[in-house]
């Protein structure tokens, strides 16, 4: 998939400095996150200005879009037969109801696709359902508790242009946890990132860069956007390692049975 323009309607943090720069923090996580993640299909779920999937090594990725994306026109890709490897696909559906047979998926990515979504619980319980015994599913949030979701409930009792998200919600990340865990999906990692409040400047946004690695030291939990990792865990099931060669107690050699009474009687009779 090719980088394309931000929807500005849907997104309107995508268009400023902040927007520009978390985009780009963004990039680097997914990049790092999915390129080592093994299999044959994977899938990303909205936000198509970020190429969640491009270190991906994947024979099949899809990128699919909802109801939301509808003025977003799908870039062209290779066809096929050429060097570039195999062509990205999009295809729009629902979310709620992903049109991928059970257990059919290796990897599924989320970038900010729960936080549009109109039923996120039901979204995530769709995504454990096409995913494979062992597939892993990346998601991508902003954090309530950060300077962006203070801005964002402040922009609820006042201007919603201010808001981050005008048509969405920001899920806490203790709360998807325990979704997570609900649907049998085992939290392998995650992580924060972005500690500067969103302004409109550029110039005061590149002036507060200092704050970036305070915020990972000091108050790590309090980033504008958490990272989670988890791997779908089939009750029951269990991986079997190595069989281990049964080993063969070690033996003493037999002892020898001497009639020593018939010895003691020989030596009376030659008395």
């Amino acid at each position: 998939m090719s980088k394309v323009a931000p929807i500005i309607e849907l997104h309107p943090w995508l268009a400023m400095p902040p927007g520009q720069a978390l985009l780009e923090w963004e990039q680097g996580e997914m990049d790092r996150m999915v390129a080592d993640v093994f299999g044959f299909h994977a899938l990303q779920l909205g936000l198509p200005e970020l190429d969640a999937l491009r270190t991906n090594r994947m024979q099949h990725r899809w990128l699919a879009l909802d109801a939301a994306y509808q003025g977003w026109v799908p870039p062209i890709v290779n066809a096929g037969g050429s060097d570039e490897g195999p062509a990205d696909v999009s295809l729009r559906c629902d979310f709620e109801a992903l049109p991928f047979p059970s257990q059919s998926l290796d990897l599924v990515v989320l970038p900010h696709a729960l936080e549009l979504a109109q039923d996120p619980h039901h979204t995530l319980r769709e995504v454990a359902r096409v995913l494979v015994p062992g597939g892993r599913v990346v998601i991508a949030g902003f954090n309530p508790v950060s300077l962006w979701g203070l801005r964002q409930r402040v922009g609820r009792w006042g201007n919603k242009q201010a808001m981050v998200l005008p048509q969405g919600e920001f899920i806490g990340y203790w709360r998807l946890r325990d979704w997570l865990r609900l649907l049998d999906l085992e939290v392998e990692a995650g992580h924060f990132g972005v500690y500067r409040p969103m302004l409109n400047s550029e110039a005061w946004w590149s002036r507060l860069q200092w704050l970036e690695p305070l915020g990972a030291r000091w108050w790590p939990v309090l980033g504008a956007v958490y990272f989670l990792t988890a791997v779908k865990r089939v009750p029951g099931m269990r991986l079997m390692s190595k069989p281990r060669k049964a080993r063969v107690p070690a033996t003493s050699a037999p002892a020898v049975a001497t009639n020593r009474q018939r010895r003691v009687r020989l030596d009376d009779q030659v008395e």
